[in-house]
């Protein structure tokens, strides 16, 4: 198994590459593949913000990976004008939901109702298959809901389980 525990500093090269949904850029630990099927676990500080394409990773080995954000299924709002796209921003925001901003238009994750409520206000609205990578936050980092230190919630880092070996 390839162990990762740092991130690094752009490279020019690279040795393997793992291509991520945004979810499993988000764990701090994760089981996971590389591109050519190398078993991989990721053992990242906690509360860090979510990994972003074009990273890079050092394995225990010495090894460099690169980060690579796989397409998901999106949904690309736009609307006639900025009021209307501020409109659309505030509603989403109301419902917690992460935006990926661009020039004149949002993406987030594919959701039903949420594409009703967006045509409702009059926004246009796109399925597509797209790399996703929405803000952090104004307050940065990750989840912070530490237990350190409470004997009741002191249990051994486990790996969430990411793909299947091809």
């Amino acid at each position: 198994m390839l162990v990762i525990h740092s991130r690094i500093q752009p490279q020019e090269s690279w040795d393997a590459e793992l291509h991520l949904s945004f979810a499993a850029r988000s764990k701090s630990r994760l089981r996971c593949f590389t591109v050519a099927g190398e078993d991989v676990g990721l053992f990242l500080e906690r509360g860090q913000s979510a990994l972003h394409d074009g990273e890079f990773l050092q394995a225990q080995d010495g090894r460099v990976v690169r980060v690579s954000a796989s397409p998901e299924r999106l949904l690309h709002v736009t609307c006639a004008n900025a009021f209307e796209l501020t409109r659309a921003a505030y509603h989403l925001g109301n419902r917690h939901v992460a935006l990926q901003l661009g020039d004149g238009w949002l993406r987030l994750p594919e959701d039903y109702v949420l594409q009703a409520m967006l045509e409702q206000l009059g926004a246009t609205v796109e399925v597509i298959d797209a790399p996703y990578q929405p803000e952090q936050g104004a307050y940065g980092g990750g989840h912070h809901h530490s237990h350190a230190g409470d004997e009741e919630f002191s249990y051994a880092p486990r790996l969430h389980q990411f793909g299947v070996r091809t």
